[in-house]
């Protein structure tokens, strides 16, 4: 399907409301003949919740799965995550720097404006959950939502 973003992943824990998926994480030059011997490729294994499944009770642990979440899901979180937190911190260090003419303190003032925007998302948790969340098909139901 175009526009999703797609991870094979295998349940690890069903809890209420809530299915734990272990992914593989791989970085991008994993397939290269050259990765054993390059300290540049990395593998890691990530739980990933999903929350509200509605056909939660169709799963047990140890199913094989497929996380499915749109594109534009993804770019809204790291826009979230890292675009808008860049933007404030040099904003914060220019109107800072221009107003003090003092570098450490600008610097210092844009590190810490990240303290009340992340802030703001982990209080913000719970509804951001409910926007960023992937969803979990079979792989073999995969052909049938074609």
């Amino acid at each position: 399907m175009k526009g999703k973003i797609r991870h094979f992943g295998v349940i690890r824990a069903i809890e209420p409301n809530r299915i734990r998926v272990l992914i593989a994480q791989t970085s991008a030059c994993e397939s290269c003949r050259a990765s054993r011997h390059c300290s540049a490729s990395e593998s890691k294994e990530k739980i990933i919740d999903v929350y509200n499944d509605a056909e939660q009770s169709k799963y047990k642990v140890g199913d094989g799965v497929m996380l499915v979440e749109s594109h534009a899901t993804g770019m809204k979180a790291v826009l979230l995550g890292f675009g808008i937190p860049f933007v404030l911190v040099i904003l914060i260090l220019f109107l800072c720097a221009l107003l003090t003419d003092n570098e450490p303190v600008a610097a210092l003032a844009s590190l810490a404006s990240l303290i009340p925007y992340y802030a703001i998302l982990y209080l913000f948790r719970n509804k951001l959950r409910n926007t960023l969340n992937f969803s979990i098909e079979h792989p073999t139901r995969k052909s049938e939502q074609k």
